[in-house]
């Protein structure tokens, strides 16, 4: 779902880093007060989880589609909607400035759509009502029924809704050969079918930390420390390398289709799909100088391009891509918490 920057007017654009900023203030205002050190090294992992996971798209049978996650909604519910928010906006940047995947102008957009709604809607309307519920009952199992119920509902409902903001942002941009009604009707359906599987990819993660680190989890009902069948030492590690496997690995296997915004916009008839809107990859949208210079810019700060080696389409290209990628996620991720000291480490230290 990230947005190219001919998808935007310089105005839309700019009205959307302020909402982002903003979000992003407030979120950073909020984190100030937090004292949790285990945070500081799960912020990290989970963020180049995240970045390693958009990796790798998935085929949406029928369609000629493919989709990614976006993670919002399971960073948010690792870490809070304010610190999953900050590690979305890490990921996104780099991806945008390292690997030119989504355009600079529209950054504060992407930010809006693929993480504001997972972590803050997906938190405080879903994840957070149903985890304090008694829904399932007070066992292990209604407290597995809730983890799922709440990451398939928030991931599908936020995507939906990121999903429809890309539509509104297009429309008030003025691109006219992409009708509100027609787009919508093509973008909505796919990231329905797209929100389910980050829904059920989402719950296999939670559920994992949840039977190794219960603690980690936001809004969990009575967690059991002693319960948890690794160490935090241990739980992150094994984040940190199933990061680098799909990163450096698992994503040579990504499906080659478009993405569902690639293919509303343009269709796959190349595979014998329909072209939908229809538009010409090389010549569409709105052209504006701030565009020009965004691009320009990432053309300078982009040493993989479309996660490839410049002018290669080897796969070495994406198994660096992946592993440097995420090394540079979680080490950005560090340092902003130190930066703004978040997550302060206590006297008494942190247990593991």
């Amino acid at each position: 779902m990230h947005m190219a920057d001919a998808l935007l007017a310089p105005a839309v654009a700019a009205t959307m880093y302020a909402a982002s900023g903003t979000a992003a203030a407030l979120s950073i205002h909020s984190l100030r007060k937090k004292d949790d050190p285990q945070k500081l090294p799960t912020m990290a992992v989970t963020a180049a989880l995240v970045f390693a996971g958009q990796m790798i798209n998935y085929t949406i049978p029928g369609t000629g589609s493919s989709g990614h996650i976006c993670g919002g909604m399971m960073l948010s519910a690792l870490l809070g909607p304010q610190a999953g928010f900050l590690s979305m906006i890490v990921v996104l940047t780099i991806q945008c400035l390292f690997f030119a995947d989504g355009g600079l102008m529209a950054l504060g957009a992407n930010i809006w759509n693929m993480a504001f709604y997972g972590c803050f809607v997906g938190y405080y309307l879903i994840w957070r009502p149903i985890m304090r519920s008694r829904l399932g009952g007070d066992s292990e199992s209604g407290q597995r029924l809730r983890i799922v119920m709440a990451s398939v509902l928030g991931s599908i409902i936020t995507l939906q809704l990121g999903a429809f903001s890309v539509v509104l942002e297009t429309s008030l941009s003025g691109i006219t050969e992409l009708p509100f009604g027609a787009f919508a009707a093509l973008m909505l359906p796919i990231h329905l079918a797209i929100g389910l599987v980050e829904g059920l990819v989402s719950s296999a993660v939670l559920l994992f930390v949840y039977s190794a680190r219960p603690e980690l989890l936001q809004d969990l009902q009575s967690p059991d420390r002693a319960g948890g069948r690794h160490s935090l030492k241990g739980t992150i590690a094994i984040l940190a390398v199933t990061a680098l496997v799909i990163g450096g690995g698992v994503s040579l296997l990504a499906s080659s289709n478009p993405d569902g915004l690639e293919w509303a916009l343009f269709g796959n008839t190349e595979e014998g799909y329909s072209e939908n809107m229809g538009l010409d990859e090389e010549n569409f949208g709105v052209t504006s100088q701030a565009a020009e210079r965004s691009q320009k810019i990432q053309e300078a700060t982009s040493f993989l391009p479309d996660y490839s080696f410049r002018g290669s389409d080897a796969p070495a290209g994406t198994v660096v891509s992946g592993i440097v990628g995420s090394a540079i996620v979680a080490f950005a991720a560090l340092l902003i918490c130190l930066a703004g000291g978040f997550f302060r480490r206590k006297k008494h230290g942190c247990r593991a």
